[in-house]
């Protein structure tokens, strides 16, 4: 992790949008811009906005007002805009907006025409069904391309949207759609999954009977399936969307007007409704959109992920801002095929692809025949989020996904940002693993436990400054907002990771901080302990927790899951213990080694330590909503 992995070409540098921004505003280099852009925030984002063609239906008075704090800072005031006049509205034509592929290898594409009259309908109808600005719209819905539509349409009338995952059951959608009192409700008869059908329509109407706000159901038939109950307040979409007028105004809003409430995963504690501003989440999309991952008009993206996931209204809002390909998927990575994804990618020439560090761990234990059966040259920029990398599943994707040729776009931030703290810049020279720098515009340092700034070792991920895209408080819970970001380190944002910036300014995450481990008074991230059993050539996957130790305090235990085909015994037991040894030292040797077929996730493919810790400890497991697979919690049982 210590050498330069990749270096962008002349030409590179010489073509990328950032590179443009330097020359416009006389900066030497990247390493000025970064200086400037985060000591001087308020020049970065007028400048940014500016340079990146942002539309504005009357311009902003003010940029900030931080009168109350930065907690509740206020931008572009006076402002107003609406983030569909700034994408969907203004890009017509023939050329594809939007490619689609279900789970089922059926295809569909719209253009940039046949969207704008989709969302068009999509608003018409909602105006029809009473919905007025401001009024809360929740998206129940497998990813198709009715989900762009009815997202966009949400934005298009000044609704906030609330999109949430097809894969929740109807206690998660239910305490969604209660807490953002939701006048509205899309969602589908059914959804495909890995081959497998099943209804959806139930969990929503068992959501809906305990949400007294939910006035009206519009039911998408995506697989038509029989026998679909359909109550009073029930509509299907093609007779509700489907005969509604294409030609529908766009709301102008105030730049502070809520765009939308994205949930945080609920995986402990109650779901916490992060309030995202049209003027504020298109500010930091475009922003890196534009300039880290420097998308064009001819570029086709491709985000593996969910419109319940941050990432999936992030990709959408950003590529409709530069008139780019979205691609959607409503499969699995590895179904039918392990090479489903890479076929995607050769089909559509894409040129940005962007997945978890998870997903890839899954798809290299597969081998490499599989990608190399496709021409993948289209590929320019990886990106990937999420969690820590591992520096071998990350070579592995940088080599025979990337070629050697893309950088890695490596992010991190969160659904309370819908955007990055972190972020690397394609004219910048990376190493393995790292994230690069500071998101533009984003005061970002790493505290140690005193609140100082350091340098060389591992510490606090925080943003001394305010950006616009921060979430408004947690929807009716103010003091948990602050509690969980500002009571640390007072009028400072603690984002509750472990990072480390290196000799040559480059940052690294360890995991979050509320993972730590720490044994006989030596801490330690479980990511650092499962990127050393990762290495071993028999290990697809690993998880590390903490486990009450009698006389350290916690010890170590290990979940791992095997390459296919391969069995354990106890020489591999030893092995693994072995190579945590030789990475990070006999004290965190694991007391506990314990071999799975699974580990259970999150639909964005995080590991869910935290109720594999729960599992093993025999506590209660808590709100499993966010879980794709709680069988794997039974396999964990089973191993115990």
């Amino acid at each position: 992790m210590s050498d330069i992995l990749w270096t962008p070409s002349p030409e590179a540098v010489e073509s990328a949008r950032v590179s443009r921004f330097l020359r416009r505003h006389g900066l030497r280099d990247y390493r000025e811009l970064l200086r400037r852009s985060t000591e001087d925030t308020s020049w970065f984002w007028t400048a940014a906005l500016e340079d990146l063609g942002v539309v504005w239906d009357r311009p902003y008075d003010v940029l900030k007002d931080e009168s109350r704090g930065f907690p509740w800072t206020r931008w572009f005031v006076g402002g107003r805009l609406n983030i569909v006049t700034n994408g969907v509205d203004r890009h017509r034509g023939a050329k594809p907006a939007l490619l689609w592929e279900g789970d089922d290898g059926s295809k569909r594409a719209w253009s940039r025409d046949e969207l704008r009259a989709e969302v068009g309908r999509v608003a018409s109808a909602l105006r029809r069904l009473g919905v007025r600005p401001g009024d809360a719209v929740g998206i129940y819905m497998p990813m198709v391309p009715e989900i762009a539509a009815a997202f966009f349409g949400c934005l298009k009338v000044g609704a906030v949207a609330v999109p949430v995952f097809s894969a929740f059951g109807a206690q998660a959608l239910a305490v969604r759609l209660q807490d953002a009192e939701a006048k509205v409700l899309f969602t589908a008869d059914g959804v495909s999954r890995r081959g497998k059908t099943s209804a959806l329509k139930p969990e929503a109407d068992a959501a809906v009977a305990s949400c007294p706000s939910v006035q009206h159901v519009v039911v998408l038939r995506r697989l038509g399936l029989s026998g679909v109950t359909m109550g009073p307040r029930d509509s299907w979409w093609h007779e509700t969307v489907g005969a509604a007028d294409p030609d529908a105004p766009t709301e102008s809003l105030q730049a502070e007007a809520p765009s939308m409430i994205l949930y945080t995963s609920g995986t402990t504690g109650r779901p916490k409704g992060t309030v995202h501003t049209h003027a504020g989440a298109l500010a930091q999309i475009t922003k890196e959109l534009g300039y880290a991952f420097d998308v064009r008009e001819d570029d086709v993206f491709f985000w593996v992920t969910d419109i319940g996931w941050m990432m999936g209204p992030w990709e959408l809002i950003g590529t409709s801002f530069f008139g780019a390909t979205v691609v959607l998927f409503e499969g699995a990575p590895n179904h039918p095929n392990p090479d489903r994804l890479w076929e995607i990618v050769e089909r559509h020439r894409v040129t940005h692809l962007g997945i978890s560090p998870t997903a890839i761990r899954l798809l290299k234990s597969s081998g490499t025949d599989w990608v190399a059966k496709h021409d993948l040259g289209s590929l320019r920029i990886l990106g990937s989020t999420g969690e820590p990398w591992d520096p071998d599943s990350y070579l592995w994707y940088f080599e025979n996904v990337g070629g050697r040729r893309c950088p890695v776009i490596n992010i991190s931030g969160g659904t309370e940002i819908v955007g990055c703290l972190l972020s690397p810049l394609p004219v910048m020279p990376l190493k393995a693993c790292t994230l690069g720098g500071p998101g533009l515009g984003m005061d970002v340092d790493v505290f140690d436990e005193q609140g100082q700034s350091i340098r060389g070792g591992i510490g606090h991920l925080v943003c001394k400054k305010p950006a616009p895209s921060m979430t408004k408080g947690f929807l009716k819970d103010e003091q948990r907002y602050l509690d969980t970001y500002f009571s640390k380190f007072p009028g400072v944002w603690y984002h509750g990771d472990w990072a480390k910036v290196d000799e040559d300014g480059l940052f690294f995450l360890y995991g979050r901080s509320d993972d730590t481990l720490k044994v006989a008074g030596k801490r330690v991230g479980p990511a650092e302990v499962e990127a050393a059993l990762i290495e071993h050539p028999a290990v697809a996957e690993a998880a590390a927790i903490g486990i009450p130790h009698a006389i350290k305090g916690e010890t170590v235990g290990c979940f791992v899951v095997l390459k296919p085909g391969l069995t354990h015994d106890e020489d591999l037991r030893r092995e693994l213990c072995d190579q945590v040894v030789k990475h990070l030292g006999k004290t965190l040797r694991p007391d506990v080694l314990k071999f799975v077929r699974m580990l259970p996730k999150t639909r964005s493919a995080k590991i869910v330590r935290g109720a594999i810790r729960r599992a093993y400890l025999g506590e209660p497991l808590g709100d499993l909503a966010s879980v794709e697979n709680p069988d794997a919690l039974e396999e964990i049982a089973r191993a115990l």
